[in-house]
């Protein structure tokens, strides 16, 4: 059945699905980092506080998170193309929500609802393409995927500050808004039903236990900038969600068709990748949202510079990560990561020692090697990960994969921007930048140290080609069977 079905998948014309598919993630990935950028102007419209006004990065990514582990279910009971369609009509909702918010509160109620139908974007696009693509070509497909997965929430700060520099802030969604209806009309017309329906049970209570779980974690390590560790509002949220995320683990392991399919860590080399990709895009993530509050808070830039600093890397990154697709088909991921994490523990290093008279150029550059070394590890590791996985458990391994990556983003960048706030001399509106600054540099060497042990665990990827981990893939579908 599932031979037929992968079969079936590669007939299609796969050009204009491709087009359809990269052009809903790439909008939904975006706006993981488009307020990145403009988050000074919003916490002066709305008299935010820094630890307040990143949750409008971090809500993004923690229903993301939410979101993704449903995808599973939803991808198995709805047909793709029903799938995207809503996914991308509710993205386009919440976009006009932001739009016209004239509050924080409303602006956060649209950035859920952009997140509910981003979350199911990534995990349906690489399903799709799991099963549109043999096994020797899913290191060029996941290049490009890793291109989109890698240039959005790049180019969304550079955006963002050419916006706030010459328009308001609300422009950015109504700049996001008509692309998100144009994809939806191509949708309509394109999409094809490439995903098989095995109609399985929602379990609502696992829905429940890994919202409190994911969102109990998230909100006491980002409370911790504005309450303090030995708050009661932050140890409390942080005991809701361990007790609710262990009783979702182990009731997942209990459930016939479980919401979240833990069982795909029994494959080591999926583990270890997942683990490495976590930490990458929580760095990604981490510095797109710190580095925008240091230059335009403390260090005296524009918004406009502040996104401009990123170009570069987005360039950088969005023409390696196909490159890189190549090399993996060749010779596997093993040597890519090795290398791509190294580079990025060391340019991790050099923003530790960031002042008031840090020059543009400095940070430009380091930040554009910085994505180089990470556009060598996102896809490759996720990529080898996936590929040890037998045909019936791609989409589980897909939603586990972008979960733990989404989650990790999320509760990552709230836990940097608290010590980063924690760590500064004085974090008050009126405090001098010299004494805020220190905290960004705390923030980096946190950073720099979950890089050096990415680059650890990347030494027990085991070499192989994609040609070796399809026959691995097949005779571990055989064991199980």
């Amino acid at each position: 059945m599932e031979n037929n079905q992968q079969e079936n998948a590669r007939k299609i014309n796969r050009i204009p699905i491709v087009a359809v598919l990269l052009s809903g993630a790439f909008l939904a990935i975006l706006n993981q980092t488009l307020l990145a950028t403009a988050i000074p102007p919003i916490m002066v419209d709305f008299h935010l506080t820094e630890s307040t006004a990143q949750w409008l990065t971090t809500i993004f990514m923690l229903v993301n998170g939410i979101m993704i582990p449903v995808s599973a279910f939803l991808i198995e009971t709805f047909t793709a193309r029903k799938l995207l369609l809503t996914a991308m009509s509710v993205f386009a909702i919440g976009t006009l929500i932001c739009g016209i918010a004239p509050s924080f509160l409303i602006l956060m109620v649209g950035r859920v609802i952009q997140a509910s139908g981003a979350g199911i974007m990534l995990p349906l696009m690489m399903t799709i393409f799991l099963l549109i693509f043999p096994i020797e070509k899913r290191g060029s497909a996941m290049g490009i995927v890793g291109l989109v997965i890698s240039f959005a929430p790049a180019i969304g700060p550079t955006l963002a500050g050419w916006v706030v520099e010459h328009l308001p802030w609300r422009a950015m969604f109504f700049i996001i808004l008509p692309l998100a209806v144009i994809d939806i009309i191509f949708a309509y017309f394109i999409m094809k039903n490439v995903t098989e329906q095995t109609n399985p049970k929602v379990d609502i209570l696992s829905i429940l236990l890994s919202t409190f779980g994911f969102g109990g974690l998230l909100y006491g390590f980002s409370s911790a900038g504005n309450y303090g560790w030995s708050s009661s509002v932050v140890i409390g949220s942080l005991c809701i969600g361990t007790i609710a995320l262990t009783a979702f683990i182990l009731r997942q392991f209990k459930l016939v068709q479980p919401i979240l399919e833990f069982r795909v860590f029994r494959y080591k080399t999926f583990t270890i990748t997942t683990a490495i990709g976590m930490i990458a895009f929580m760095g990604l993530i981490g510095a797109e949202t710190i580095l925008p509050i240091y230059m335009q808070n403390m260090a005296g830039f524009s918004a406009l510079e502040s996104g401009m600093m990123i170009m570069p890397g987005a360039m950088l990154m969005g023409i390696m990560s196909p490159i890189t697709g190549r090399i993996f088909d060749r010779v596997g991921a093993r040597w890519l990561v090795i290398i791509g994490l190294s580079i990025m523990t060391i340019t991790t290093f050099l923003f530790t020692n960031l002042s008031t008279e840090t020059s543009l150029t400095y940070l430009t550059v380091v930040f554009a090697v910085r994505m180089l070394g990470i556009s060598m590890v996102m896809m490759p590791a996720t990529t080898a990960g996936l590929n040890q996985l037998p045909v019936r458990l791609i989409a589980h391994g897909t939603a586990m994969n972008n979960t733990m990556r989404q989650i990790a983003a999320s509760i990552g960048t709230a836990i940097l921007v608290t010590v980063m706030t924690a760590a500064a001399i004085d974090s008050s509106p009126d405090a001098d930048p010299s004494q805020m600054i220190p905290g960004v540099n705390m923030a980096f060497l946190v950073a720099t140290g979950l890089s050096l042990c990415a680059l650890v665990l990347a030494f027990f990827i085991k070499r192989s080609t994609p040609a070796e981990d399809r026959a691995a893939a097949e005779l571990a579908e055989r064991d199980n069977q």
